[in-house]
């Protein structure tokens, strides 16, 4: 396939699995409100699991051959699936799910940011403006425009917190991700990533969590688990590893920008949620300074060492 068609290919399959992740927000803080955060978890990436499970071996790209191998994929199941989805999870229980979603606009900066620490890309004066400017408009969002009960201790719901923790592990998830799509397809990586991270959120929240019993499940949140697990989680997942196998880093971090607008809309249609003038003024904020990150810094380079 030509690189251009591949290209548009990869940018395609990003943008389906940003709208799906979108609407997640708004799933989740549905079914947390019926069934215990972990047991969200738990079920979802059980149904993940199970359905790039069958990918995987329906590929004959299952097979772990080093101990080396696995101990990347138990890393990546740690950061991007046990600690990250229980952060989100447990945060929407408080958090409004439009909040979260201009939060975590914020991740681009931080992969940025952190290729700058770790990788030694480089960082200009323009990009660092754009960082401030982004940290400025999550405060902004967080408080919702209450900057002052922000600074004083007072900075939003419980839930807001756990939501900003998660973006810089999602940065450092996609970033260490990289290098492990360089040796393996998405749909291995995707597989394993799932399949450990769900292994080990059994043992992290098997003492103390309030799980919720299957039988006392009702329909609708048995339809906002499968929705998850299939869309937002096995299916997305394996489009977005697959863009980052493909496209530059802070090309997908743009595009991940389409994110908390979709999420923004479907929150106020489907959850009434009230959109107040200073969300929209954090939001841009963000955005303008998440643009100007990714302008004015580095870029990685695709890696093309699988053909399509």
């Amino acid at each position: 396939m030509p690189k251009s068609n591949k290209t548009l290919n990869a940018q395609v399959k990003l943008v389906a699995a940003i709208a799906i992740w979108g609407g997640s927000f708004i799933s989740t803080k549905i079914a947390v409100g019926i069934i215990s955060p972990i047991s969200v978890i738990w079920l979802r990436f059980l149904v993940g699991s199970i359905i790039l499970g069958w990918f995987a071996y329906k590929n004959d790209d299952w097979r772990i051959t080093s101990w080396r191998e696995a101990l990347d994929f138990v890393v990546l199941g740690f950061l991007g699936i046990t600690i990250n989805q229980w952060l989100q999870s447990a945060g929407l229980v408080t958090s409004e799910a439009a909040t979260t979603a201009w939060i975590l606009a914020s991740t681009p900066v931080m992969m940025a940011l952190l290729s700058w620490l770790f990788l030694k890309e480089k960082l200009n004066w323009a990009a660092a403006a754009g960082i401030l400017m982004a940290s400025l408009g999550v405060i902004m969002v967080v408080s919702k425009g209450d900057l002052r009960a922000a600074f004083s201790g007072g900075f939003g719901q419980p839930g807001d917190i756990l939501i900003l923790i998660s973006a810089p592990i999602w940065a450092v998830y996609s970033i260490l991700s990289c290098p492990v799509l360089e040796r393996h397809s998405p749909i291995k990586v995707t597989f394993y990533t799932f399949l450990f991270g769900w292994l080990m959120s059994n043992v992290f929240f098997a003492f103390g969590a309030e799980w919720t019993p299957l039988n006392q499940i009702p329909a609708v949140g048995w339809l906002n688990v499968i929705y998850l697990g299939a869309f937002c989680s096995a299916f997305s997942y394996i489009f977005y590893n697959n863009s980052l196998r493909l496209l530059p880093t802070s090309q997908v971090a743009v595009f991940l920008n389409l994110e908390p607008l979709v999420a923004t809309l479907v929150a106020a249609i489907v959850l009434d949620e009230r959109i107040v003038p200073a969300t929209l003024l954090g939001g841009a904020m963000i955005l303008f300074g998440v643009w100007l990150v990714n302008r004015n810094s580095s870029s990685a380079q695709p890696n093309e060492a699988f053909p399509e």
